[in-house]
């Protein structure tokens, strides 16, 4: 069953996001403000789900973190009825909002973007027998992502996204002109249904990504670019160019074995991050604080 699911949620949401892509019409969508100090790339982090879709965390009216998957198949932001609920956006008569702020953890921000309230069934069954391992609230979709230049590397836990200045997505044109799903809408309550009588129940432990707050190359070991005011790193005593040699004794090389070393440890945890500055090498302690 999980096997199966997977491809079928590519499949059936690329299905109703070009059906909705008929009420889509381009908002006010400026361009996305930038991070102060670095305007021109910003490092989402990412994870990937039990069905390996890309999940990344986002604030949406200031309200979250809510957890949404992105698919370009999608012609705009997808939200739930829930989540707009929370994040208190008015929706149309035909199901759209016109967001205040859209934020991805990693500093990227998008204000007043388009996006489609609804309950996709496919989110739904993927909810109702936990598949994916976490709940999904939603997806980040073309109207978003196009207005940037994103680089996938699934050996680093960051994507790379970089701003195209006065880039503006054009109308989407919807595929075909029927209305509804042909019953497809069904098929998230269904499995749901079937869960329950299966005795599955979805386990959605949530444990809160660990901030440490630095910015960091690692082409000649982990050396820290920046560290960001406030932020856990800066109150342990990390600064810039500080080179990262070990976390909890073990051994740090690239940005690989970093994120091994933070990948379980969560808001509150301390850890013992040993650095390398200029000849000597200091052990600092990083009380990791929380993410977006």
């Amino acid at each position: 069953m999980r096997w199966r699911s997977a491809p079928a949620l590519a499949c059936g949401l690329l299905a109703a996001a070009t059906a909705a892509a008929a009420d889509t019409k381009p908002g006010p969508n400026p361009d996305p403000k930038p991070a102060v100090g670095k305007p021109d790339r910003f490092e989402v982090p990412y994870r990937l789900t039990d069905t390996k879709h890309v999940l990344v965390r986002v604030k949406i009216n200031g309200k979250g973190p809510f957890n949404l998957i992105l698919d370009t198949g999608a012609p705009a932001v997808f939200i739930t009825k829930a989540v707009a609920k929370k994040a208190k956006a008015e929706t149309d008569e035909k199901g759209w909002a016109n967001l205040d702020r859209f934020e991805l953890e990693g500093g990227v921000v998008v204000d007043k973007p388009r996006a489609r309230v609804e309950d996709l069934f496919q989110l739904e069954g993927m909810n109702g027998m936990g598949l994916a391992g976490v709940e999904l609230h939603g997806v980040v979709g073309y109207n978003v992502l196009a207005k940037y230049r994103v680089q996938y590397d699934f050996t680093a836990d960051k994507l790379a996204f970089e701003p195209i200045p006065g880039f503006d997505p054009p109308a989407l044109v919807p595929l075909g002109g029927g209305k509804g799903q042909g019953g497809l809408d069904a098929i998230g309550p269904l499995m749901k249904m079937m869960a329950s009588l299966m005795g599955i129940k979805p386990n959605f432990q949530t444990i809160p990504r660990g901030f440490v707050g630095i910015e960091f190359d690692d082409a000649d070991g982990v050396v820290v670019r920046k560290v960001l005011s406030g932020s856990p790193g800066e109150k342990a005593g990390i600064k810039a160019g500080d080179k990262i040699e070990a976390v909890k004794n073990v051994g740090v090389d690239d940005a690989r074995d970093l994120a091994r070393a933070l990948v379980k440890a969560g808001v509150g945890v301390k850890l013992k991050v040993t650095v390398r500055r200029g000849e000597k090498t200091e052990d600092l302690t990083v009380e990791l604080g929380r993410g977006l």
